[in-house]
């Protein structure tokens, strides 16, 4: 069975407000269309009055006299319906009359006819004539074809009246087709302003739709982003409901990922602090007053560095908890990089010396980096234990630095085992550590976290990979800063 996949969010948009748009200029051009017509025949019928009672005027004397058929008024009609036009009207162009005149006398016979087709019929039961003989207002409208109404023409009709009294009616026609070519032009038109209307309405749609998915889009991918647990950046939606909406999903996220921060830290914590309570607990149940004084030094020892261990994975983990809860710096400075590292190399001596390591700088003295002084100078310092851990007895230790416009590289290479393929993608999880070449006892595992969290807050990135030639590289990337030429302070 075949599945039918629902419209994006784009399309169902575009095509509701393409239906609404093309109902709603549907119904306003079949209401204009119906309404248009009757207008203009209202229209031309209020002009037809007014010509009726003129000629009603005209035509009294003739009437009076019996020379209706070959007097004045007769002859001015006849100039008139063979007077040729040259007029232009909106666009129509019109030659000649379409009128036709009669008069009736007050018993409704009919004395003239420009028709010439009733001349002596009674017209008295005629609507113009009946009700204008009544002293009522006199119009009609009669079809020459019953079927077709494009054979209708209007009638009105005007009182001849001879000293207030009523003594013959003079009717107006006019063919309701002579308004047909207006009526057409006006449809042609109203339609072409509905096409422009549904086209300028479908683009400003298309508009709309595309910035409502589009917004819709970077808020879907913002949710699927930390769903994921991938670092994500909310999307500046601006003001009203998106705004809102935006700032609901992000105080959403900080709710959840509160709860689920504390409940993985309480987690790993507690996995992490089995072994050396355990091994304390050991210590404590093993010593006894009676046993000899150097197994009794050796438990105390062990509960000893124990504790210690104890101690500087909380405080570790604390320092991390603190450092991922960040979102900015706070109060960044310039710093000298290269009087950094030297600082954090001459620290390390003592160790450096217990291994027999050498440790070798070649670092531009004009690389700066904008941050804090103590993460940065924590995350080299974490780096270089990790380094040291790792590295044989007897080998090198070497800082490299490069820059160009924009960006500085940072290198430390070791010469040590190098780290397993399977390792790479997990080197900087929290908690994850490799046994030392040496036998000694594995680290917390929190140290190469600390420092990619830290350079992350930098705006930089830290990868480590394997050397060709063996040991390990780690490659921090940063925003590069030149120092000036003036001497800056150089902390220790």
């Amino acid at each position: 069975m075949r599945r039918w996949w629902p419209l994006r969010v784009r399309a169902r948009f575009f095509l509701a407000f393409f239906v609404v748009v093309g109902i709603a200029v549907w119904a306003l051009l079949e209401t204009f269309s119906d309404e248009l017509r009757p207008a203009l025949l209202q229209s031309a019928e209020e002009t037809m009055i007014d010509s009726a009672n003129l000629l009603a005027e005209m035509a009294k004397t003739d009437l009076e006299n019996g020379t209706l058929q070959h007097g004045p008024f007769a002859r001015a009609v006849e100039q008139f319906l063979h007077r040729r036009f040259d007029a232009e009207i909106w666009g129509v162009h019109k030659v000649s009359s379409n009128h036709r005149i009669y008069v009736t006398d007050d018993k409704g016979i009919v004395r003239y006819d420009s028709a010439q087709l009733a001349v002596g019929q009674d017209y008295s039961r005629w609507r113009d004539v009946h009700y204008t003989l009544l002293g009522q207002y006199g119009a009609r409208a009669t079809r020459s074809n019953p079927d077709n109404p494009a054979t209708s023409t209007m009638y009105v009709a005007a009182p001849i009246l001879d000293e207030g009294r009523i003594i013959g009616v003079l009717s107006l026609g006019k063919p309701a087709s002579t308004i047909d070519p207006f009526l057409d032009r006006s449809t042609r038109k109203l339609r072409l302003a509905g096409i422009m209307v549904v086209i300028v309405s479908l683009a400003l749609g298309f508009a709309l739709s595309w910035w409502l998915a589009r917004a819709f889009g970077q808020l879907a991918d913002y949710a699927t982003a930390v769903s994921q647990g991938r670092t994500a950046t909310l999307p500046d939606m601006g003001g009203g409901e998106l705004g809102e909406l935006a700032h609901a999903l992000e105080h959403m996220r900080q709710e959840l990922e509160g709860k689920q921060y504390v409940e993985h830290y309480v987690h790993t914590l507690t996995h992490e602090m089995k072994s050396p309570l355990a091994a304390i607990r050991g210590s404590v149940e093993l010593i006894d007053e009676d046993m000899p004084k150097d197994a009794q030094q050796r438990f105390l020892g062990h509960i000893q560095r124990e504790t210690a261990f104890l101690q500087q994975l909380i405080e570790k983990l604390l320092d991390l908890a603190m450092l991922e809860k960040r979102h900015q710096l706070r109060d960044p400075v310039l710093i000298d990089l290269y009087a950094l590292v030297q600082s954090v190399v001459a620290d390390k001596q003592p160790l450096l010396a217990t291994k027999q390591l050498v440790c070798l700088t070649d670092i531009p003295t004009d690389m700066a980096v904008q941050g804090e002084h103590f993460l940065l100078r924590q995350a080299l310092s974490n780096l270089i234990d990790n380094a040291i851990a790792f590295s044989p007895p007897g080998g090198t230790l070497q800082w490299q630095g490069s820059r160009d416009e924009s960006r500085l590289v940072l290198n430390l290479l070791d010469e040590g085992t190098g780290i397993p393929d399977y390792a790479l993608p997990r080197v900087f999880d929290r908690f994850y550590s490799l046994p030392r070449p040496d036998g000694s006892r594995k680290s917390s595992g929190l140290g190469l976290s600390f420092v990619q969290q830290a350079i992350t807050l930098h705006g930089g990135s830290i990868t480590l990979s394997n050397r060709p030639t063996g040991g390990a590289c780690a490659t921090i990337n940063l925003p590069c800063h030149h120092l000036s030429a003036v001497l800056i302070n150089r902390k220790p």
